[in-house]
């Protein structure tokens, strides 16, 4: 094809739920319901954590800011879907798209690094408590979650800078929403140079952050092993638990979105995974917190307590 033959994308078609014609009201009201628990569940959560003193520790300081990016995560996300649905219009513009792309890569990307945070973090409580208060001190914890925003901004600002500044011509159809695999596919020039600069650092950011998670967790496990009574290693075992799971539904669906091979992949895979880390995991998290964490029910319990004084009074 000649060049004079190609005709410059200026928008894209967003190809993820136009083949459920009969089935657009249900998904409509679904992902709204998605939406809103995930909106209620995450700020409830902040705010929980804000008023009660007893919540003021470093594990539910980086807790505070994952259920902001979770809340972050589905606003990118969620709201092109229900347009979409309820107007029937599937596109987005170029800048949109951009846009869209730029704050989904920094929510991701810092969500894998506060996740390898309050791994590190259960690490020193297991095993060093009698450092704990000096190895994270608010100084050292304000750091580590500005420097997590900072990497992931970073990070953003060089593949949105990759991904758009492509030549992208005739073929704009993708999924639900703005992601690099499909962006590429739709390129008509040379990407391997933005393929390599853009692969080794998204794999390197989710590989480092796993690498930290998984030598905290070993260090946990061999401080458990430590434990001599039954009952104390599920204890411990337990302060940890909600983290593990949120770990592995966030990573598991990362690795098996970008990490496995191009000749495995499928669309519709593609698209149900995609809608799970990007819609039901923000929605899941405050959930797992909420449910596992003993002490996150007892603030809930006090603040409610609080409310129903104030309210008969």
């Amino acid at each position: 094809m000649t060049e004079n033959n190609l005709t410059t994308v200026t928008e894209f078609i967003l190809v993820g739920f136009t083949d459920y014609h009969m089935l657009e009201i249900p998904l409509f009201l679904m992902f709204l319901i998605f939406y809103i628990i995930t909106l209620l569940g995450n700020a409830g959560m902040i705010i929980l954590i804000q008023v009660d003193v007893q919540l003021h520790t470093p594990m539910y300081f980086f807790l505070s800011h994952l259920s902001l990016l979770d809340a972050c995560y589905a606003s990118v996300i969620t709201p092109q879907i229900l347009a979409t649905l309820a107007t029937g219009k599937a596109v987005i513009s170029f800048g949109r798209c951009a846009t869209q792309f730029f704050f989904f890569t920094i929510c991701a990307g810092t969500e894998c690094f506060l996740l390898a945070m309050m791994a590190y973090d259960r690490c020193v409580t297991i095993s060093n408590p009698l450092l704990y208060t000096v190895a994270m001190n608010p100084r050292i914890c304000w750091s580590l979650v500005v420097g997590a925003y900072v990497c992931a901004m970073s990070g953003a600002i060089l593949r949105t800078t990759c991904i758009f500044t492509l030549s992208f011509c005739d073929h704009n159809q993708i999924n639900f929403f703005c992601d690099f695999p499909p962006l590429l596919k739709l390129a008509c020039c040379d990407t391997t140079n933005t393929e390599i600069v853009i692969v080794f650092f998204g794999n390197f950011v989710i590989l480092a952050n796993a690498l930290v998670i998984l030598i905290s967790y070993l260090l946990i496990i061999k401080s458990i092993l430590k434990v001599k009574s039954p009952g104390g290693k599920a204890k411990t075992f337990s302060m940890c638990a909600s983290h593990l799971t949120a770990v592995a539904l966030f990573f598991g669906t990362l690795i098996f979105m970008y990490l496995r091979s191009g000749s495995g992949k499928s669309l519709e895979e593609d698209k149900v995974v995609s809608v799970f880390y990007t819609v039901v995991i923000p929605m899941l998290d405050p959930l797992i917190y909420s449910l596992r964490k003993k002490d996150v029910k007892a603030a809930f319990r006090k603040v409610t307590g609080r409310l129903q004084v104030s309210q008969s009074v």
